[in-house]
């Protein structure tokens, strides 16, 4: 049975990843940093009948966090076939190039960007030892310089300094990560599942997250044929056409 860490899973799109990565078979350690806020989310999968699925606790922003989740991890198995870096913030809005703190950016960067890097230094020993090893971070299409700087952009309007630059520092890591895993199985890809009606955009998206999910999890099961080190956004670019850096 292959597994997946999902870090940020539960609610909104990480826990529907989670969801349906269960019904494709996988066992799913679902990452949270809250314990209880994780348990009532285990639960409620458990409800539906997914039983293979286990809690661990995972501040992604706290090393120590994040060496305990792995610990635990290796209790079960030594081996993690797909890693999903969902855990993400916003920063709050409206954020300004001239004026939000850098106190802002370095909590919203803590996350997005160093959280992703701690998760998968982490787990990279672990996921080469998978026949199928897939690492999948959540991007943004706010992270496309070009989609950015595009008048004709629908989003052209909605700014965000932190956020944006955040997402953008994400991509360049993940093609680097890409890059040096290249003679690896390892397949790193960067998803943005769409603007999706959820918390973290106080629910202002258009999206289901049932849909963001499948945006997803399509890239977690790739199979070794498929590609990897590029970026995806298929609410800009239906049917695999790579989104603009």
């Amino acid at each position: 049975m292959k597994t997946a860490l999902i870090t940020g899973a539960n609610k909104s799109i990480g826990f529907e990843v989670a969801r349906q990565l269960l019904n494709e078979g996988f066992y799913v350690y679902l990452g949270s940093r809250s314990l209880e806020n994780g348990l009532e989310a285990v639960q409620s999968l458990k409800n539906e009948g997914l039983d293979n699925v286990q809690i661990i606790q995972i501040d992604v922003t706290n090393q120590e966090s994040i060496d305990s989740a792995r610990a635990e991890i290796i209790k079960h198995s030594e081996v993690l076939d797909v890693l999903i870096n969902n855990a993400g913030i916003n920063g709050g809005m409206p954020q300004s190039a001239l004026t939000s703190s850098v106190d802002v950016f370095k909590s919203v960067y803590d996350t997005n960007v160093y959280g992703v890097i701690r998760v998968t230094q982490a787990f990279i020993d672990l996921l080469k030892k998978s026949s199928e090893p897939r690492i999948v971070n959540l991007s943004s299409s706010q992270g496309s310089l070009t989609l950015a700087s595009d008048e004709s952009n629908k989003f052209y309007h909605f700014k965000g300094a932190v956020y944006q630059s955040s997402k953008a520092a994400l991509n360049m890591y993940s093609i680097v990560l890409a890059y040096e895993l290249r003679e690896t199985l390892v397949k790193v890809n960067m998803v943005d599942p769409g603007f999706t009606k959820t918390d973290f955009n106080n629910h202002r998206g258009t999206g289901t997250v049932e849909e963001a999910a499948k945006r997803v999890t399509k890239y977690a099961l790739i199979d070794n044929n498929g590609p990897t080190g590029k970026f995806y956004s298929e609410e800009f670019y239906p049917d695999g056409v790579e989104c603009p850096w």
